[in-house]
């Protein structure tokens, strides 16, 4: 497992989970598929959009609403910037965000990253894990934080401490059944300990 390289979502109804990933603007980053494994509660994990200015955040958490998502934070300042909670139609968590307090260009459904928040029991850990199997780490705070360098994806993959992560979303922590997540990446099949499953990288053809 030396890369990561996209995100797939599981879903009861993959034909309006593309629609709805569409109009948010992020069709292009995340893939869906069917599936009919149960899931309550929190699956663990947030696709967190990272905006140049809060009029940004305003039109793409406008965007996801009018398609179908509901508010689990409303848009608000805070000490770090400006940003909201929403979530998906098929319970997906999107955070979206900017470290500005303050427009300066015109507002659009935009964005500058995404990343893939993967709520962990001990970051430490499960750092210490996907290194060991061939990630890099790009960022390390402790046990508070950790994010990958993973050039193969457009997607970043970060860790939190899954209590944390949830408190930030807004959501409790607790929950029963499927993530609804697979991690593409590497060579081989793998569930770390906090349940996430990785699938190979489909083979590519040699140039």
């Amino acid at each position: 497992m030396n890369s990561f390289e996209s995100v797939t979502l599981e879903v009861s109804d993959p034909t309006a989970a593309e629609a709805f990933y569409a109009a948010f603007g992020i069709a292009d980053r995340v893939s869906v598929r069917a599936s009919d494994e149960p899931s309550a509660g929190f699956r663990g994990f947030a696709l967190s959009l990272v905006a140049s200015q809060p009029g940004n955040v305003d039109a793409l958490i406008g965007a996801a609403l009018d398609a179908g998502a509901t508010t689990l934070k409303p848009a608000a300042k805070s000490f770090w910037g400006y940003g909201g909670v929403v979530q998906a139609p098929d319970g997906t968590i999107c955070k979206v965000a900017s470290s500005k307090k303050k427009d300066s260009a015109p507002a659009a459904p935009e964005f500058d990253q995404i990343a893939l928040l993967l709520g962990v029991a001990d970051v430490k850990a499960s750092k210490r894990l996907y290194a060991a199997r061939g990630l890099a780490v790009g960022k390390s705070f402790g046990g508070k934080y950790a994010e990958f360098d993973t050039p193969s994806s457009s997607v970043t993959l970060a860790l939190y401490p899954r209590h944390a992560l949830a408190k930030d979303l807004g959501v409790d922590q607790e929950s029963t059944g499927s993530h609804g997540l697979v991690l593409i990446g590497g060579g081989e099949p793998f569930t770390d300990p906090d349940g996430f499953t990785w699938e190979a990288a489909p083979a590519r053809n040699p140039a």
